[in-house]
């Protein structure tokens, strides 16, 4: 009967999977080193404009939610007599 070589074999797999593991982590920071970053006066601009967007969209939403809400009470009242 063969010897049942368990330990070997999970000793290169963590080692295969460290490997993984470090090549991954090589790769992401290469890649993060190829990214444009905005500077500071770029990011308060972008900041600001993200701002002002969801605040108009939020008044958008807020407006037809009030006008369906209108539309429906008062649908409602009109046949609830």
């Amino acid at each position: 009967m063969a010897k049942n070589n368990t330990p070997a074999k999970q000793e290169g797999g963590i080692k295969i999977w460290w490997g993984n593991v470090r090549e991954y982590f090589s790769s992401v920071y290469s890649e993060l080193k190829k990214v444009y970053w905005p500077n500071r006066r770029q990011l308060i601009g972008y900041t600001g404009v993200v701002i002002v967007t969801v605040t108009i969209v939020a008044l958008i939403l807020w407006a037809f939610d009030s006008g369906l809400s209108f539309l429906l009470k008062a649908f409602i009242n009109a046949f609830e007599s």
